[in-house]
């Protein structure tokens, strides 16, 4: 397209679109906070690997300090930064904006207003990036997984306005991603970001609180039931809201939301079993704790018991994780199994 790009947040996902879009030919540059990832990204590019891969492509990158001074301005900024990174991050893009320029938020969690109200309503723009799971866990190396040949075939990447219609540049943004992976234009972003939200909220916090995968954790009835509960409230509280939400896991919102009727839980309890074929990953905020870093649980399941009380939705299990989880950031706690039986605890489940 000729047109200047910038990843802004260099992690998991930030490396992984930027890998792809240099290899295809883009003029892009990658930016963040971790030197040594900095640093092995510009003496032996990234290596790709998993189910897309394994290459490795050349890169630019430079840690926040030296892009700081980056003459250039750049007409897309894809933004990958943790959630509780946005503002600061947000006004450090902004100067790295063209006049033109759009700023495209991957980030999970609900941060698409905050962005905007940063860089400007008319030059932020939402992409959700659905069904993928990436991992950073030793620099210059992004990882996904999944089968190699067998984890394309839906779209993962959905771009959409705020304010719901489809435009040009949204159709341009798809487009430029499906090199990496499926990916359309959508009216209904808000509705992606509710899904994208009840799918990460239902699944992070459980192998991060517990230390095991995803299908060590899908073994246990107990972690189940509390994916679906969190599952069940943020479908209330964003169907309170009138929000028109995408399904989650082929489901719809109103059917989570039935979760404590008999014969719907049994449904819903058969999406969280494990899966013979998928390997047993550790999730993006299992990969901070793992690391000693803080997670987004705040923004992600608290942000959900936030709006329930705005809404007048009770939230009982997003509070109790939220709480847990805050409490292994804090380093008062430890990630173990036995978190599962405090959470049901404090959420008042029998």
């Amino acid at each position: 397209m000729g047109k200047k790009m910038a990843v802004v947040g260099a992690g998991a996902a930030g490396s992984y679109i930027g890998a792809f879009l240099t290899r295809e030919g883009h003029d892009i540059v990658l930016i963040d906070m971790w030197g040594e990832h900095v640093e092995k990204m510009n003496s032996n590019g990234i290596d790709v690997s998993g189910s897309q891969g394994p290459f490795n492509v050349p890169v630019q990158a430079y840690h926040f300090y030296d892009a700081s001074q980056l003459k250039e301005k750049y007409d897309i900024i894809f933004f990958a930064m943790k959630s509780y990174d946005t503002i600061w991050a947000a006004h450090f893009a902004k100067n790295l904006l063209s006049p033109n320029g759009v700023l495209v938020s991957n980030q999970n969690c609900m941060n698409d207003l905050t962005l905007a109200s940063i860089v400007g309503f008319e030059r932020e723009i939402g992409c959700v990036m659905s069904g993928i799971t990436v991992g950073l866990w030793e620099p210059g190396h992004v990882n996904r997984g999944g089968q190699p040949g067998k984890d394309r075939g839906h779209d993962v990447f959905r771009v959409g306005e705020l304010h719901g219609r489809i435009t040009p540049r949204a159709e341009e943004i798809a487009e430029l991603l499906s090199c990496i992976d499926g990916s359309r234009a959508t009216s209904n972003i808000w509705g992606e970001r509710w899904s994208k939200l009840t799918t990460n909220a239902s699944s992070n916090p459980i192998t991060a609180m517990t230390g095991l995968g995803s299908n060590g954790a899908a073994e246990l009835p107990e972690a189940r039931r509390l994916q679906i509960e969190i599952s069940k409230e943020s479908c209330r509280v964003a169907l309170a809201q009138n929000f028109d939400v995408e399904p989650i896991k082929g489901i719809t919102a109103d059917v989570w939301s039935r979760a404590n009727e008999g014969d719907v839980y049994e449904e819903l309890d058969e999406k969280f079993l494990p899966n013979p074929g998928a390997s047993d990953w550790k999730s993006s905020m299992s990969q901070d704790v793992t690391k000693g870093r803080k997670t987004e649980v705040t923004l992600m399941n608290g942000y959900i018991s936030e709006q329930g009380a705005l809404a007048g939705i009770p939230t009982p299990v997003n509070t109790a994780i939220t709480s847990v989880v805050d409490e292994i950031d804090r380093g008062v706690r430890e990630a173990d199994v036995v978190n599962i039986k405090e959470v049901l605890a404090r959420a008042g489940i029998t």
